[in-house]
């Protein structure tokens, strides 16, 4: 496989570039008077673009700078999160409130109850809330752990990893540009800001049981939720996309890890309903997002390698 050429926009260079482009120009043309601070993110979008093409620039003219090459391999991860907030401050450009309501009731009618409340109630025991809320955090070590392993063992390999990782990212961040649901949260009391139609609103609050309170993971993800999430980007399940996007490449190129791999990814899309961060059409979404965004991505991925070559 080909390692990228120094000095030359790469696959994920563009994809990056292509996203803050779109989003910029959606938020120049469709602001609307709420978003009073759009120039500075308008701003801020040709301002990554510019930085990009100058950090490509810069390393192809100094390719013996570490700090420079490490920066030119590894700034579309540092993009993840501030991308991730900003989907947050623009899912109501478009439409007004959340989408919550029709996701419920095609729930109900699939299942014939809420999967996101039920699930949790018929198993309200530690042992498998610990288990459950230790795979929907192992999220983050499925992206972290394939990507150093893959970067330790072969950087073309790498190279591959991270541009078909940013790629479905950056479409599953586009959708909840346009697709704000909050998710099984939205039956909380903190979330009454948002309420739902009274035929939706359980005729119990619910509750999380006291036993999956005390787990040590449970108190984990309530931190990272608290102070990291944005409401409005549950739909699809970006959880359940990219997880199954780390598994592609385990059985591409990490095969002895490949099914320990797989069971836990199946664990983490029981725990995203399990859990209540999700409702079970969003694992269905995430999941057909994954089998078409990981083979588009991956193709375009090696077009542009054998267009470079």
């Amino acid at each position: 496989m080909a390692v990228r050429g120094k000095g030359l926009c790469t696959f994920v260079d563009y994809a990056t570039q292509a996203y803050l482009g779109l989003v910029g120009m959606i938020v120049l043309c469709w602001h609307g008077r709420a978003f009073a601070d759009w120039p500075l993110l308008v701003a801020a979008h040709v301002a990554g673009i510019a930085a990009i093409h100058l950090l490509v620039r810069l390393n192809a003219a100094r390719p013996g700078i570490r700090i420079l090459e490490f920066i030119r391999h590894f700034y579309p991860v540092l993009l993840y999160g501030p991308l991730y907030c900003e989907t947050g401050w623009l899912n109501h450009l478009f439409i007004a409130g959340f989408l919550d309501a029709p996701l419920i009731r095609l729930d109900a009618r699939i299942f014939g109850l809420q999967p996101s409340l039920a699930l949790m109630e018929r198993l309200p025991w530690l042992a498998v809330s610990e288990v459950l809320y230790a795979a929907y955090f192992s999220y983050y070590l499925m992206i972290a752990g394939v990507g150093l392993a893959l970067f330790l063992r072969n950087r073309g390999q790498f190279f591959h990893y991270l541009s078909v990782v940013s790629f479905v990212f950056y479409v599953c961040y586009f959708i909840f540009i346009f697709t704000p649901v909050i998710g099984p949260r939205i039956f909380f009391k903190e979330f009454g800001d948002h309420p739902l139609p009274a035929d939706l609103v359980p005729a119990q609050a619910p509750d999380f049981p006291a036993a999956v309170q005390a787990g040590t993971f449970f108190k984990v993800m309530a931190c990272i939720y608290r102070n990291f999430e944005e409401p409005g980007a549950a739909f699809p399940s970006s959880h359940v996309a990219i997880a199954i996007t780390t598994v592609f490449f385990s059985f591409l190129y990490l095969r002895r890890i490949r099914w320990v791999h797989f069971a836990v990814m199946i664990l983490l899309c029981t725990a995203t309903v399990y859990c209540r961060y999700h409702y079970a059409v969003d694992v269905f979404a995430g999941i057909l997002a994954a089998s078409v965004l990981v083979p588009l991505g991956n193709r375009l991925y090696f077009r542009f390698q054998t267009s470079r070559s």
